[in-house]
Formats: structure tokens, sequence, C-alpha cells
């Protein structure tokens, strides 16, 4: 039911985001205007001729400029607006489609144009309402009088709100960017000290240790033997930190700088971020997507491809050579990620102990979403994260 639902609502949005969308939509309405008029107007004194013109002109008025000026809401708006009006005052009727094109134009003065203005239009109904017994157009009247300043209010709240998730958005991303900047500092700091003084220090012992066998005279062979095993280990632990400084510069090298004044990486960036996990194991990585993506918000986005980032390093460095599967599922309402490897799966402690798992927990509950790890169904290791799919949700 779900599947259904979403592509069929797909395809509804594909359909209205058409460029001739508009324009084909205010022609109906201006039809069934034109339609619902004459048919009301049937019986009444408005005869053929002139008169008969003038409303079928008016009708026209009062909704194909929806459609024809849809990328400008104020000028249609006016002019629906206009329309409406003198068709009420002048023929005391106005038709269903009429009644709709001016709802929409209002809610699109509001949600996209100005709110002062939306306000401004919406109040000439309850003008005409009290200044004229216009006998057939009540209800129309009244509907237009009371629901004309709801659409306005509606459009101005929705952009609110639209202005209010953006800027959410907005702040995270900064809050992100100055949290992983601050981190990088640290581990940079920590890497100079590691390089500078300690290592200098377990050197300094190596050496020591080593000149210390070479040249005591009659030294015990036990003796010899035991200063030979502290240089072997000083050596052992200078190899260890040289792996441990070459994480921490990872994300400090001058390279990195290039990378860190582009745009946030996001959905589009996994195929590259594939390829290369793809080139540095030399095992098989594929990217599966499974329903309709819109564009989400930039936070979700990018909490996505840091937790599949994440999932790849892990099991480049957990199970190396185990193929793996990413898989994007967008349900409508949720994006669901999957990263699966065939590798030996948890260890026998439990999937929950690492900094990296904790990492993907922490970046999936920043958006709202949630993130578990599981042994897979058959073998290997399966990471699963639910982010929200709509850019509202981050604002509840």
């Amino acid at each position: 039911m779900g599947d259904w639902y979403g592509t069929w609502a797909g395809r509804g949005r594909r359909i209205a985001a058409a460029p001739l969308a508009p324009a084909v939509s205010g022609a109906l309405l201006g039809i069934f205007a034109v339609a619902e008029t004459l048919a009301r107007t049937a019986d009444t004194g408005i005869g053929s001729g002139p008169a008969r013109l003038a409303l079928v002109v008016t009708a026209l008025a009062t909704t194909v400029p929806l459609g024809l000026l849809w990328t400008r809401p104020a000028p249609a708006a006016a002019a629906v607006t206009a329309a409406a009006v003198v068709s009420l005052a002048a023929f005391h009727v106005l038709s269903v489609a009429g009644l709709l094109a001016q709802l929409a134009a209002l809610y699109r003065l509001g949600r996209h144009g100005s709110p002062v203005l939306a306000a401004a239009l919406a109040m000439p109904y309850l003008v005409v309402a009290l200044a004229y017994p216009l006998y057939g157009a009540e209800t129309f009247l009244i509907l237009l009088a009371s629901l004309g300043p709801a659409a306005a209010w509606a459009g101005i709240a929705r952009r609110a709100r639209s202005e209010a998730v953006a800027h959410s958005a907005a702040r995270q991303v900064i809050a992100g960017s100055l949290l992983e900047h601050t981190a990088r500092g640290e581990r940079a700091r920590i890497s100079r000290e590691l390089h500078d003084v300690v290592a200098h220090h377990i050197s300094m012992i190596a050496v020591q240790a080593e000149s210390a066998r070479l040249t005591t005279p009659g030294m015990p062979a036990a003796g010899a033997q035991r200063l030979s095993a502290i240089g072997d280990t000083a050596r052992s632990a200078l190899t260890e930190m040289r792996r441990l400084l070459g994480v921490l510069r990872e994300d400090t090298r001058d390279d990195d700088v290039a990378r860190r004044r582009q745009p946030q990486p996001g959905l589009p960036q996994l195929a590259e971020l594939l390829d290369a996990a793809r080139d540095a194991s030399g095992a098989g990585a594929r990217l599966i997507v499974r329903g309709w993506l819109p564009g989400l918000d930039p936070g979700v986005e990018l909490a996505a491809y840091r937790i599949v980032q994440e999932a790849l390093t892990n099991t480049r460095r957990h199970a190396p050579g185990a193929a793996v599967d990413v898989e994007l599922h967008y349900t409508g309402d949720a994006l669901t990620v999957r990263v699966r490897d065939n590798g030996p799966g948890p260890p026998p402690g439990g999937p929950g102990g690492g900094h990296g798992l904790a990492g993907m927990r922490e970046r999936a509950a920043a958006v709202g979403g949630e993130l578990r790890t599981v042994a897979a169904p058959g073998g290997g290791f399966l990471v699963v994260a639910r982010l929200p799919g709509k850019a509202e949700e981050l604002a509840g």
C-alpha cells in the first residue's frame, strides 16, 4: 500500500512540476468557469450579445491569470481578485472554479509574495458583502469573505515555517562544521604532541637501550637480552604510534583544505564514495536505490553520507576484502539507509562498541533519526539508519 501510494504521489509531483502544468490548469479552470457561468445564467435576464460576451470574459479573467502568471503571484492575485469582484458586483454570479482560483491565488501570494498585499486582497469581499445586496451570490460571497483571509494566512504561515526550517537546517550545518573543525584542530594538536614529544622520547629509549647493550663491558647475557627486548618494544611502539598518527592526520592534511571549501557532500556523491571504496579494497561495492528520492534537507543528506562513509571505513578495517551493499529506500516519510557486508559479522562481545558506531548513532540522532547495528541474516554485518524524509520534520 505504501509503495503504491508513493509511486502515484511521485507521479503527481512530477506532473505538477512540468513547465506547462500551471498554464494547462489555468486553461481547464477557465473552461469550467465559462461552462458553469453560462449554465447558471441561462434563465436570467443576461441574454446574448455584449452582455453575454462580457460575462464570458469575466469568467475567464477569474481563472486564467492564475495559470498564466503562476511565477508572478502578486499580478495573478490582483487580476483574479479584480475580476471576481467585477463578476459579483456586475453580474451577481461567480463560478466554483473562480472561487478555487481566488483561494489558490491568495495562498500563493501569502506563500511566495507580499503578506501585506495578500491580506489586502482578501478584504474586498467583506466590503462588497456589506455594501451591496447580491441576491443569488450570497453563498460565494460569504465563502470568499471567510476563506479568503484564511487562505492568505495559510500561505503566510507556510512561508514562515519553511523559513524557520531553512534557518534551523543552516544552523545545524554550521554547528556541525564548527564541531568538525574543532575536532580536526584537536586531532592536529594531539598528533603534533605525539610526534614532537612522545615519539622523540620513545626513540631515545630504543637508542639508549641498544647503546647500553653494545657499550657496557662484561654485561651478563640475561641483561643484554633484556636491553635488546626493551629496544624491540620501543621500536614496536614507534611503529604503532606512526600508524596512529596516520589516522589522526587523515582529516588534517593540507589537501583536505580544498575539500572543506567545497559544498557539504550528500546523496549524489555516494556513487563517488563507493567508487573510492571499491578502488581501495578491491572488493565489490553496490549502490541500490528504491523509491523516489526528492531534494532532502542538506542536514539529512550529510548525515546519510557520513553514515555510509563510516560504515565503509569500518568494513575496510574489520572485514577487509568483504563485498558491501549500500541501499537507500525512500518511503515517502522516511529515508532508510542500509549498509551490509559479507564479512565475519560482529565480534563475539556484540556489535555496539566502537567509536565509529557511536559516531554514526550520534549523526542519526542529530537529525531526528535512529541507527542500529546487527548481524546480517546469512552472515556479515548490517547497519540500518532511519532518517526523516521531509525537512519539516526537523523543525518539530
